[in-house]
């Protein structure tokens, strides 16, 4: 659905007059800039806004709902499925100057930041204050916390810590009528009224626009390890992630990568040191030192009696992170191969992991181009990645499109998700009615209308 707008020009003079010219930007060379993010889909908005604050961000939506103007709300930009696209123009509103961390609390243990806070940005400052913001998307370098709300972001460290919306205790949130409104607070317990604070989390910018939020903190563990072991196939590997589950360990972190992932990385960084195989386990546990040390010790020896390759062990926080490099590097290494990657994060049950791998190996002969998986394993959030070359041709496209159909029937089919923590945006527009039931769809639509009668909220997605 579109607004009836009315003419823009007049917008532009109003929030030029109440925000000041130089946060408002007209010039269309610049503006292409914040059509897209890290998907291929673009589109230009007919304007820019840089608020400030959050009456700020009140202002413009109440001059954008005056004017029927549609608003889509922007971090980093640093999002994989076209969320933050403005397909219908309008109003992009850019988060990017709202990055100030207000406070971090170490007796309430919590953080109070503005949306445009760099993930990583806040994960230092805790650390400084021997605190832990556990969330860690592979992007924590370049991501922002606002996107990481709107989308419920999750990273490895989602085993044992969970996801974004896990620490996530209050929210300041505009909604579209230029409201502001707060929910949930700073303790970590409260159970008054409706779950508010997840209603917004994982919204992806349709319900309201985050100008504050309060995070929940842990006490930072004293000491981690890691290490990764090479394996001869993704089978292999599969089964001695299940043993270490069976063995009782709980992992901060266990992720996975096969064959095509692993060669084009050991292409993209040829001085690293992989292990030889065809697959490859990064494992990271924390805790207090003498734990960490006695655990790291039996599973190095639990993999190596899995048949292992090769296990490399690290113990301290410069081999850990050297380790977990490698790891962030597997979606550049993708993408140097020059093939388009369509990075699909779906979610299987953790004992249908094998099953996907050998479903993703048939598809890919039937499709004829190369899929590549990586990701989670602990959590069963696989990265399915479509090498499809160029989307643009019409004939890829079509044959991509069908395989896609194939992997996200067969996933909801096991009782997965079509999504893990990218979330739906554009890229999974098309499946939004595989992935949830008509009654689903109509409750989410109701409370969509509720929250923004104009649809003027990032219009254009799947709602």
């Amino acid at each position: 659905m579109s607004l009836k707008r009315k003419q823009p020009s007049s917008a532009v003079a109003k929030l030029k007059r109440r925000l000041g010219a130089a946060a408002v930007l007209t010039d269309p060379q610049r503006l292409v800039e914040f059509g897209g993010d890290t998907w291929f889909a673009h589109h230009q908005p007919e304007m820019v806004v840089f608020p400030r604050d959050a009456a700020e961000v009140s202002a413009v939506m109440k001059i954008a709902a005056a004017h029927r103007l549609p608003v889509t709300t922007r971090g980093a930009g640093w999002g994989s499925v076209g969320g933050c696209v403005p397909v219908q123009g309008g109003i992009v509103l850019a988060m990017r100057g709202m990055n100030r961390i207000l406070e971090i609390d170490e007796g309430d243990f919590v953080a109070v930041v503005q949306p445009g806070v760099i993930t990583g940005d806040l994960q230092a400052a805790a650390r400084k204050k021997n605190l832990f913001y556990p969330p860690d998307p592979a992007s924590l370098k370049n991501c922002s916390l606002g996107g990481n709300i709107a989308t419920n972001a999750g990273g490895p460290r989602c085993l044992k810590y969970g996801v974004t919306r896990h620490y996530v205790l209050g929210l300041e949130v505009v909604l579209a009528n230029g409201d502001i409104v707060r929910c949930g607070g700073r303790t970590h317990k409260n159970k008054t009224g409706f779950d508010l604070v997840g209603l917004f989390t994982g919204s992806e910018g349709l319900l309201g626009v985050v100008t504050e939020a309060t995070l929940r903190l842990l006490p930072r563990p004293p000491a981690r390890a890691a290490l990764s072991a090479g394996f001869s196939d993704m089978r292999a590997a599969a089964g001695a992630i299940r043993e270490v589950f069976a063995r009782g360990f709980l992992p901060a972190a266990v992720e996975i990568a096969d064959r095509f992932t692993l060669e084009a990385a050991r292409e993209f960084r040829p001085g690293a040191k992989f292990p030889p195989g065809h697959a490859i386990v990064l494992i990271e546990i924390d805790g207090q030192p003498g734990t960490v040390r006695a655990e790291i010790r039996t599973l190095a020896r639990l993999l190596r009696d899995a048949k292992a390759t090769r296990v490399e062990t690290a113990t301290t926080e410069a081999a850990c992170e050297k380790l977990w490099d490698l790891r962030r590097a597997f979606s550049e290494s993708l993408k140097a191969t020059g093939l388009k990657k369509l990075n699909e994060d779906i979610v299987v049950p953790r004992s249908r992991l094998v099953d996907l791998m050998t479903f993703a190996q048939k598809l890919q002969k039937r499709c004829n181009f190369p899929i590549a998986c990586f990701g989670h394993a602990g959590d069963g959030n696989i990265h399915v990645n479509f090498m499809v070359g160029d989307y643009d041709i019409p004939a890829i496209k079509r044959r991509a499109d069908a395989a896609l159909d194939e992997l996200f029937e067969r996933v909801v089919g096991w009782g997965g998700a079509i999504t893990g923590e990218h979330g739906i945006g554009l890229a999974k527009k098309p499946w939004w009615n595989l992935a949830l039931s008509s009654e689903n769809r109509a409750l989410h639509a109701s409370l969509k209308r509720s929250l923004d009668p104009q649809n003027c909220l990032n219009p254009g997605k799947f709602l």
